[in-house]
Order: C-alpha cells, then structure tokens, then sequence
C-alpha cells in the first residue's frame, strides 16, 4: 500500500512537471491543441489526434509524448513496473481534470469527455 502512495505521489507530481513543460512560447499549447479538437488523451498515457484532427499539433503531441515517456520510464524503473502501467496509472490521474469537450480514447474508442 506505502508503494502504491509513492508511487501515486509520484505521479501527481509528474503531473505537475508536464503541466509546466506543455506552457511553452509555441504557437500551439496543449491546451489550445485540446480545446481545438487536434490533440487528445489516450488511456495509455500518451496523447494522440483525434479523429479529423489536422496536422498542426503534431510537433506538440510528439514533444510532450517524448517528456512523458523519459517520465514513465524514471518511475517504473524506481518501482519495478512496466510502461504500460505507469502510463495507464497517469491517465486515470490525468482524466478528472480535463475539462469537458477534450477528446479521449479509451479502449480503442474515440470520445469528448462529457460535462
């Protein structure tokens, strides 16, 4: 259970740090990719574009994909898990807090989080 909290704790603060990476001088912010319908969660962890999204936030998606990754990949080697595990454990923390309308993939499927 003490493993589960650290590594929850973690994961909130990698939270943080990506939030933090993602506010850049870009033209287009992760923020502004969602609420444009380019970029979305998937419940790997990962970010990609929903369906009919254009091309405009794929250097977006890519770098914060890359930033996720090195991240995923420190807290599974400091706790013996798997990527796959890691990442999944950020989207169930990274899901309550987008805001209604940002598109979501979950098992295959394509939806806008509800209100």
């Amino acid at each position: 259970m003490k493993r589960l909290q650290t590594i929850l704790v973690r994961l909130s603060a990698m939270i943080l740090l990506i939030i933090a990476m993602t506010t850049s001088a870009s033209a287009l912010d992760l923020d502004t990719a969602r609420a444009k319908g380019l970029a979305g969660e998937v419940d790997n962890g990962l970010l990609a574009p929903p369906p009919g999204a254009s091309n405009e936030a794929a250097p977006v998606i890519a770098a914060i994909n890359n930033q996720r990754r090195a991240e995923y990949a420190k807290i599974a080697a400091q706790n013996n898990l798997g990527l796959e595990v890691v990442g999944t454990m950020m989207f169930e923390k990274i899901y309550p807090r987008l805001p209604a309308g940002t598109w979501v993939q979950i098992q295959g499927s394509w939806k806008q989080k509800a209100p």
